[in-house]
């Protein structure tokens, strides 16, 4: 992805690029660029679409409620889409978490660079996170990008949430048959034509 691709982006979403959000995400395409050279952030076919991952970011910015959350992004990888979500909404109280080690360094430099605040990295695995302990208490939204099997994902996760709390999973085209055996859960799957590109993802919100 190159700046002038993120540029045309930022346009698309509304986003002056010379605002604050604007100037952090490119440094942040500027760092991942950097970094992924040298210890492999992303696959190959990921790096070759970073457009859609910062669109998937930029587009779930907008997606929930105007008062301040606590958010967790879990399986964060090279930070899609905690970072892009955390720049647009500052007010979100977000955790990044990514058991990698190298990945959850990555993460840390992009915070102290960026100069982010209130966000956090945790490095471990999602099972091992206990609330009052890694996480302060219970956190309102969960999001993964594809990592896990819908009811795998829920039972994962759910010990972290708080009653009614969200679980947003960004999912490909089996999506239907992932939600065909989560059982008596309640969702809403949402289709989303992720902006220039041909590219649609599905998005399963499991209220908890």
């Amino acid at each position: 992805m190159s700046v002038e691709e993120l540029e045309r982006l930022l346009d698309e979403f509304g986003i002056p690029t010379g605002s604050d959000p604007g100037l952090k995400l490119r440094t942040f395409l500027a760092l991942l660029r950097k970094w992924n050279a040298q210890i492999n952030l992303t696959a190959s076919t990921e790096w070759d679409a970073l457009g859609p991952l910062f669109a998937e970011g930029l587009w779930a910015s907008g997606f929930y409620p105007a008062q301040s959350i606590r958010h967790l992004d879990i399986g964060s990888g090279a930070g899609f889409p905690g970072i892009p979500i955390k720049i647009i909404r500052p007010d979100i109280q977000m955790y990044l978490i990514e058991p990698s080690g190298k990945k959850a360094a990555f993460l840390r430099h992009i915070v102290r660079q960026i100069q982010l605040e209130q966000i956090a990295v945790i490095e471990k695995r999602i099972e091992e996170i206990k609330v009052n302990k890694e996480l302060p208490c219970a956190v309102d939204i969960g999001v993964t990008r594809a990592l896990f099997d819908i009811g795998k994902f829920i039972k994962k996760a759910s010990h972290i949430m708080r009653p009614g709390g969200i679980l947003i999973l960004n999912k490909g085209p089996k999506v239907h048959e992932e939600v065909a055996r989560i059982g008596d859960v309640s969702y809403t799957l949402l289709t989303v034509d992720l902006p220039l590109s041909d590219i649609k993802r599905y998005i399963v919100r499991v209220t908890l």
